[in-house]
């Protein structure tokens, strides 16, 4: 019997980034089938959450993530550009091209049966720290790509209907709170969530209690 999850993900968050290929080698290991489900990041969502957080909180976490990353093995850069843009004046209250764009075309992607693929691809052409402008040239292109997808028809799908991949986007975020948490990665399994790029084993094994199978 396949086993299904939920994937609430955000192209912004690091901690996203780091649990892709623990979760793309489930897949290909195991019966498993993952419903790719991308939201906004909380820079976006919440800019509050930000604004009103201890000042401690900004130096813990760059330290953490990195050093998170480190354990893993994974390479791991600050992305150039930031995928969610941040003035001086409006903070992150102001428009944001890049994250917009790369969570649509994530939405396009989740549509043409290829979701995990495409944030695995992309998101390490974004944090690996190998693309200085991701966002220009052929980067997200040869992502697509390698991802089994063509990125013209993806973006060309993006631009037809742009609504319609902000309402998925919308859907994905109300029912990420309604399975019982707000942040990214969240996995959600069973009708259980399980929060964070560290809970990866948790899940894992309680797939296994409910009879996880390898392909």
């Amino acid at each position: 019997m396949t086993l299904r999850y939920d994937l609430y993900w955000s192209f912004r968050s690091p901690y996203s980034y780091m649990v892709m290929s623990r979760l793309v080698a489930l897949e290909r290991e195991f019966d498993v089938a993952c419903q790719v489900r991308p939201v906004y990041p909380l820079a976006v969502r919440t800019p509050e959450f930000f604004e009103q957080q201890d000042p401690l909180w900004l130096s813990y976490f760059m330290t953490d993530v990195f050093r998170e990353a480190a354990f893993l093995g994974l390479p791991l850069r600050w992305p150039r550009p930031d995928p969610v843009q941040r003035s001086p004046d409006a903070g992150y209250r102001m428009p944001q091209p890049y994250i917009h764009r790369l969570t649509h075309l994530g939405v396009a992607a989740v549509e043409r049966g290829q979701g995990l693929a495409f944030l695995d691809e992309v998101s390490r052409a974004i944090w690996g720290g190998s693309v200085d402008n991701w966002h220009e040239g052929d980067c997200l292109s040869e992502a697509a790509s390698r991802a089994g997808l063509d990125f013209a028809e993806l973006a060309a799908a993006v631009d037809a209907d742009p609504d319609h991949h902000v309402a998925i986007v919308e859907a994905n975020q109300i029912a990420q709170r309604a399975a019982g948490h707000w942040g990214v990665p969240m996995m959600v399994f069973d009708g259980e969530a399980f929060f964070g790029q560290d809970r990866f084993d948790q899940l894992k094994w309680r797939m296994a209690q409910a009879g996880l199978a390898r392909r």
